[in-house]
Formats: C-alpha cells, sequence, structure tokens
C-alpha cells in the first residue's frame, strides 16, 4: 500500500500520549495514527493483515510446533524437534511482504535445520530436492510463473503466492500456510525415518506433495 507524507494539526497531549503508546506496542507515531483511523474507517491495512494471518495460525498450529520469540510483525517463527540422532531441531520462517511483488509473491518460506551435522545437512537438501522437483512437476499449473525456491545450503525458502484456489482473505491465506508448513513438516520426518532406503524416501516425498495436491493444501 503506498503512503504519502500529509500534515495534521494536533494537540500536543494527543501526540504524547500517541508516542507513548506506540513505544508500549514497539511501533511508531505514523504507524498508530495510521492504525487507528483504518481501524475507525473498517479499513484494514496491510499491518494489521498480516497480525490477523498470524493471529490465526497461532489459533490452529499443531502442538508439536514450538513458537518462538518475534523479532519482527511481519516475521512467524516456530521450530519442531526431529527425532533423529543428533536431535536436531526444524525452524520454519514465514515473512509476509506488506505490498506484494509484481509476480504476486506475498511472503517467504523458510526451512532450515540447527545443526553442524553435515551429514544432516545434506539429507535436508537432498529432501528438498526432490520436495521441489515434485512441486515443480504436480503445482506449477496453479500459479503464474510456477513455484519457486531460493535455495542454498542448509536453508531452503520457498515464495508463497496466491493461487486461484484461495480466496485471498487472512482466514484462508493464515489456513493455507499453516497446512502446508504441516504437510513439510510430516514430510521430512517421514524422509528422515527412511533415510537409510533413498527409494522409498523419495516416494514418500512424492507421495506427500501428490496428498497436498489432491487435498487443496499445496495453494500458496
Amino acid at each position: 500500500m503506498k503512503k504519502s507524507v500529509y500534515s495534521l494539526v494536533l494537540s500536543d497531549n494527543v501526540v504524547r500520549a500517541i508516542d507513548d503508546l506506540a513505544y508500549k506496542m514497539g511501533t511508531n507515531r505514523s504507524n498508530l495514527i495510521n492504525s487507528i483511523l483504518a481501524e475507525k474507517l473498517c479499513y484494514k491495512t496491510p499491518e494489521q493483515e498480516i497480525r490477523d494471518i498470524f493471529d490465526y495460525m497461532k489459533s490452529v498450529m499443531d502442538e508439536s510446533f514450538q513458537l518462538q520469540s518475534q523479532t519482527s510483525d511481519a516475521m512467524l517463527a516456530f521450530r519442531s524437534q526431529l527425532r533423529y540422532k543428533y536431535r536436531p531441531t526444524i525452524r520454519y520462517e514465514v515473512k509476509l511482504l506488506k505490498i506484494p511483488d509484481d509476480d504476486g509473491t506475498f511472503g517467504l518460506l523458510g526451512v532450515s535445520f540447527r545443526t553442524q551435522s553435515e551429514e544432516l545437512l545434506g539429507n535436508l537438501d537432498m529432501f528438498f530436492t526432490w520436495w521441489e522437483q515434485f512441486e515443480k512437476e504436480l503445482c506449477d499449473k496453479f500459479f503464474e510463473g510456477g513455484v519457486e525456491y531460493i535455495s542454498s545450503s542448509g536453508k531452503h525458502i520457498r515464495k508463497l503466492k496466491v493461487s486461484d484456489k484461495v480466496d485471498n482473505n487472512s482466514k484462508t491465506i493464515g489456513k493455507a500456510i499453516n497446512d502446508y508448513v504441516n504437510l513439510i513438516d510430516i514430510a521430512i520426518k517421514e524422509y528422515f525415518s527412511e533415510s537409510e532406503n533413498p527409494f522409498m524416501a523419495m516416494g514418500n516425498v512424492r507421495k506427500r506433495v501428490l496428498s497436498g495436491v489432491n487435498n487443496n493444501i499445496i495453494i500458496i
């Protein structure tokens, strides 16, 4: 949403109260006034949309996930434990954009391991090599420009876009992201449980992607 500079004449006492409240909320004067006016006019700002999406995700999040401290209003981080010999955790980061990119990207989902094990990181990279391949094979048709990943060793970021199968509102977007993360988390854990049998592990990954398509889960 485009923003411009406007001049307003306000009472000094009102400005002091706004500044105090903005400080307590971890925001600034302009954002708080913008939010108050938007609420009064029954208009949702991008910040409110993001907050509503995250609030919905928190309300339906599976108990296997543990929320982490929120360093930004536009990012939600949580983790899940993998039953593996190194006892690593899988870290998920959902970052939402206030203004969608020209290609329709409205956010990013990052997945990484908190581990120093090269073996574990290599297995995660292999999982996402297959996951991305099957997503592109089965899901590209739902998105303009296809499914897009930004991958490096040990961390994989997927661009989030709204397909034609999703109503563009905070509840359905929050549910779509939540369901998609659940699907990936289950698939990763299944993959590592069969890591000594690569052919079976690969087959399980494809089955999960296919189940996501059939159940309208892979729709972001």
